[in-house]
C-alpha cells in the first residue's frame, strides 16, 4: 500500500493554541496518522515583515492571504505586542498531541529567527539555537526527540551535524527539485542520507515531495487558476500514480480555515488507496534499506520566496 506521511509543522502560538487541537481532531476522525513538529520558544512572527525586501515576498503574501490566515494579533508578535512563549504557555496542547497518539519532534527554537539567519550562521550560533530547542522538547514530553524539520527548509552542515550528535534518527529538512521543464515536480525523491564534503550523515532525511497549500494557492498550473475550490483536486492529481510520498501541512493553514481542503485530501488519498502514516512508522520500514546518499543542494521552489534545502533529481 502507497503512503502519504503527513508532516505537520508548528510555526506560531496561535497555531500550537488553536490548530493542533483542530488537527488532532481531524486526522483521529479519518484514522489518519501524522507527526507533528513544534516551534518551542517565542513567537516572533512579526519580525518576519523584515522578508519584504526579498523578491517575490509580496508576491506570495498576496496570493496567499497571510494576514487572513495568521491574523492580526500574530502578525504583531515581537513588534506591537509581547512575543508569547510558545513552549511555556502551550504545554498543555503539546502533551495533549502526544496523548493522543500522534508521533511529536522539534522545528525550530526561534521560527523567523531560524528561517531568516540559520544558512549563513556558525556553528556556535547554530548550536545555541538548536540546543534550547532540544532541552525545551525534554523538559515539555521527558524524553529526547526522535525526528526534527526544519523551518523553512533552511539548515547549515553545522545544523545536519547536531542531528547526529543528538542521536535523531530522522529528519524532514529538504524538499525535491523541479523537473527539467521548470513545472511542479510530482516525480520526487525518497529517503536518502546527506552528504556535505565528503562526510555522510548518518540521520536519514525524508525530503517534502509534495507542493504546500501555500506554494499553489494562486499559481496557475496546467493553465488553470489554483485556489480553494480547486486546490485539492490538483493535488490528488499530483498522487494519482501510486508512490511514497511526505507532504507538509501546516497548523496555521490545515488546522484553521484552509481545514476543509485537508478533509478532502484525506478522503480522497483513501480513495486513491494511500495509508497516511508518521515519520516514524516511515522510518520503522527504512532502517534495513540500503538508501542512496545525495550532497547538500539549494533551490528556488514555485510559490515561496528564496532558496531552500533542496534534492537536485536532474
Amino acid at each position: 500500500m502507497p503512503t502519504i506521511v503527513l508532516k505537520i509543522d508548528v510555526d506560531t502560538y496561535r497555531g500550537t493554541r488553536e490548530g493542533v487541537p483542530n488537527l488532532v481532531r481531524i486526522l483521529k476522525q479519518h484514522q489518519a496518522n501524522a507527526t507533528f513538529l513544534f516551534s518551542l520558544g517565542k513567537d516572533h512572527t512579526g519580525w518576519a515583515l523584515r522578508r519584504a525586501f526579498r523578491p517575490g515576498f509580496f508576491k506570495k503574501v498576496s496570493r496567499t492571504s497571510v494576514l487572513e490566515h495568521y491574523g492580526p494579533k500574530t502578525l504583531m508578535y515581537g513588534v506591537f505586542l509581547p512575543s508569547p512563549d510558545i513552549g511555556k504557555e502551550c504545554v498543555e496542547e503539546m502533551r495533549a498531541t502526544k496523548r493522543a497518539g500522534f508521533e511529536c519532534g522539534i522545528h525550530c527554537w526561534d521560527h523567523v529567527v531560524w528561517q531568516d539567519n540559520v544558512r549563513r550562521r556558525g556553528e556556535a550560533w547554530t548550536q545555541k539555537q538548536m540546543d534550547a530547542a532540544y532541552q525545551r522538547y525534554i523538559d515539555i514530553f521527558g524524553a529526547p526527540p526522535k525526528t526534527f524539520g526544519a523551518a523553512g527548509w533552511q539548515m547549515n552542515p553545522h545544523a545536519f551535524a547536531q542531528l547526529d550528535a543528538y542521536g535523531i534518527q530522522y529528519a524532514s529538512d529538504s524538499r525535491a527539485m523541479l523537473n527539467p521543464d521548470g513545472s511542479l515536480s510530482h516525480q520526487a525523491a525518497g529517503p536518502y542520507r546527506l552528504s556535505v564534503d565528503q562526510r555522510e550523515f548518518q540521520c536519514i532525511q525524508m525530503p517534502t515531495t509534495l507542493p504546500t497549500l501555500d506554494e499553489m494557492l494562486g499559481l496557475e498550473i496546467d493553465g488553470e487558476q489554483i485556489s480553494e475550490s480547486n486546490i485539492a483536486a490538483a493535488i490528488l492529481k499530483l498522487t494519482a500514480e501510486p508512490r511514497n510520498h511526505v507532504f507538509t501541512m501546516h497548523a496555521e493553514l490545515e488546522g484553521q480555515k484552509l481545514a476543509p481542503i485537508l478533509v478532502e485530501l484525506l478522503n480522497g488519498w483513501s480513495e486513491q488507496g494511500y495509508q497516511c502514516i508518521s515519520m516514524g512508522q516511515y522510518y520503522a520500514n527504512l532502517r534495513e534499506q540500503e538508501l542512496p546518499s545525495h550532497p547538500l543542494t539549494w533551490a528556488e521552489l514555485p510559490g515561496r520566496s528564496g532558496e531552500l534545502v533542496a534534492l537536485d533529481l536532474k
